[in-house]
């Protein structure tokens, strides 16, 4: 590589080369995350992918373009309220549910009253 358009034209085929793939990933990631598309349907449509790669791609955007974008929302909001969730178990409970669940304790017979002055306490201490 002499030139200076021997390095442009390396760059620029290694940048297409890293959309391309970028694009198929994204492309597979929602043909298989669409539940109501058949499993023939997916293969044929992995076959185009493999065999006419970029005119596959283009193809795919064009026809389920709307529906990738809306699948892809989906999934976001699904991972944002497992992340809440989860959130919400670790940072711990209410003092409310605490004293609440103390007194369930108390009340059924499973902990004593010194017991529960104990966790009420630590209940109010929370605060």
């Amino acid at each position: 590589m002499d030139s200076f358009w021997d390095y442009f034209w390396l760059v620029f085929a290694c940048f297409a080369f890293a959309a391309y793939v970028m694009v198929l990933f994204s492309i597979l990631a929602d043909l298989f995350r669409d539940h109501r598309t058949s499993g023939w349907v997916k293969a044929v449509w992995v076959f185009f992918l493999f065999v006419l790669p970029v005119l596959g791609e283009l193809i795919y955007l064009i026809v389920r373009g709307r529906g990738m974008v809306e699948r892809s929302a989906q999934a976001a909001r699904g991972y944002r309220e497992a992340e809440d969730a989860y959130i919400r178990d670790v940072a711990g409970s209410s003092p409310d549910r605490d004293l609440a669940t103390a007194q369930t304790l108390l009340d059924t017979g499973v902990i004593s009253e010194d017991e529960y002055r104990v966790l009420a306490d630590r209940a109010r201490g929370a605060d």
